[in-house]
């Protein structure tokens, strides 16, 4: 198993110690482009396993230790990971599958950066586990603190989804709401600068990513969809993207797998985002994203964020992908399709990849006959309103079968017979 030895900046590899987890690179701020750090270790990933070595039965992402910062036994799991990979024929998007990440143990995608980053809280010795979230980065955190014995406290802000704070305080944690949805990084970077709080979350700004041990957990959804398909990975990989975590560890993931032999290429990478900035980004080759408001909130509030990041903009161009901007008409359209004809209800921000994959498919940047991997990020539960919006109320009917019959056709549009 590899051993952490440095923290590496995202952007111009500049190395930092191992202990550098709330920081980001300060030699690209001063260039005005705040990067993420990294996990750089001893030896290289995975190095001395063949790829079709069998990996003990380990019923989580911790199967695939020798890849990540902590053996198995260390782990601080609930099984996260292993989720399933679905082909979706009837979405009309070609030859599409679906990463449903909503399998998880909190129903999102967020676990694996959780387990991640709370074992190595562990590792050093943290006391507190802290995180400013407005949902499933929050709900995780609860969670898997929980699991390793340690306080969490969560800074959200009115308005955030009232089923996801809830989920938050189900799991023990201390959740404080903010009027200001800026206040939650000021706060929480107040106690992890002056009380030692262990971040797993973004905590202050321009954004640069989440804890960087807890994002070589996103590495094992590269691992698994190569896996799946025995080695020989889609032509491309659709992601609904804020600051771009997962995103950066599954290229990563793919990049480790490719140096080992195991996988010929790296999938080209789509960013589904809200805002723009990671597509004005790629398009005027600036490092850093720009912040672009929006006139009002998208009902994506997963990935509302305004500003892009460094990282998110260099997996993108290392792999040859590129950036779609979608609206909220799109998503609503595609939690509605999802549920219909897939039988899979998303939290709005997980249908942006569909419509992304739609647009791309239509101007033949993804040629018809190329296989695209979507990652669904979390369960529809998490945020039922675009549902109660999209659709009409159900019908209340009294009387007999004969009423049930109307309703059906005046509501639903139902042909009995």
């Amino acid at each position: 198993m590899p051993k952490p030895s440095a923290l590496v900046c995202v952007r111009c590899g500049s190395r930092y110690p191992v202990e550098r987890f709330a920081d980001d690179c300060p030699a690209c701020r001063e260039k005005d482009a705040p990067a993420n750090l990294t996990v750089a270790y001893d030896s290289i990933p995975g190095a001395g396993r063949a790829k079709d070595q069998p990996i003990r039965p380990l019923d989580s992402m911790w199967r695939w230790d020798s890849f990540l910062p902590a053996a198995s036994g260390a782990a601080v799991t609930m099984g996260e990971g292993n989720t399933p990979l679905i082909s979706a024929p009837t979405l009309g998007l070609g030859d599409v599958w679906i990463k449903d990440e909503s399998r998880n143990p909190t129903w999102s995608f967020k676990d694996r950066l959780a387990s991640g980053a709370i074992t190595m809280a562990r590792q050093f010795g943290a006391k507190v586990v802290a995180s400013s979230s407005s949902g499933n980065a929050g709900a995780s955190a609860a969670a898997y603190a929980a699991k390793a014995g340690l306080p969490c406290i969560i800074f959200t802000f009115a308005g955030a989804s009232a089923a996801l704070v809830a989920q938050m305080r189900a799991y023990g944690a201390m959740v404080i709401t903010v009027e200001d949805k800026a206040d939650r990084w000021r706060l929480q970077s107040a106690g992890v600068r002056e009380f030692g709080w262990y971040p797993t979350s973004p905590f202050f700004g321009p954004v640069v990513g989440s804890n960087p041990y807890g994002m070589e957990g996103y590495k094992t959804i590269a691992y698994e969809i190569a896996e799946a398909f025995d080695w020989n990975p889609p032509e491309w990989f659709v992601l609904p993207v804020c600051y771009g975590d997962a995103l950066y560890g599954a290229w990563k993931g793919f990049e480790e797998l490719k140096a080992l032999g195991w996988i010929d290429r790296v999938p080209r990478l789509v960013a589904a985002e809200v805002s723009g900035s990671i597509a004005a980004a790629m398009q005027s080759g600036e490092a850093m994203p720009p912040e672009i408001p929006r006139n009002a909130p998208s009902i994506a509030t997963s990935i509302g964020a305004s500003q892009g990041t460094v990282q998110a903009v260099e997996a993108l161009r290392r792999s040859g992908g590129t950036a779609v901007t979608v609206t909220d008409d799109e998503l609503s359209r595609w939690v509605v399709t999802l549920g219909a004809r897939e039988g899979m209800w998303p939290e709005p921000s997980s249908a942006a990849p569909f419509a992304a994959i739609q647009r791309l498919r239509a101007s033949g940047t993804i040629a018809a006959n190329d296989r695209v991997v979507a990652l669904v990020t979390a369960a529809g539960l998490k945020d039922a309103s675009v549902i109660d919006s999209a659709l009409p109320p159900s019908p209340v009917v009294r009387g007999g079968l004969t009423e049930v019959i109307k309703a059906l056709h005046e509501v639903y549009g139902f042909a009995h017979g």
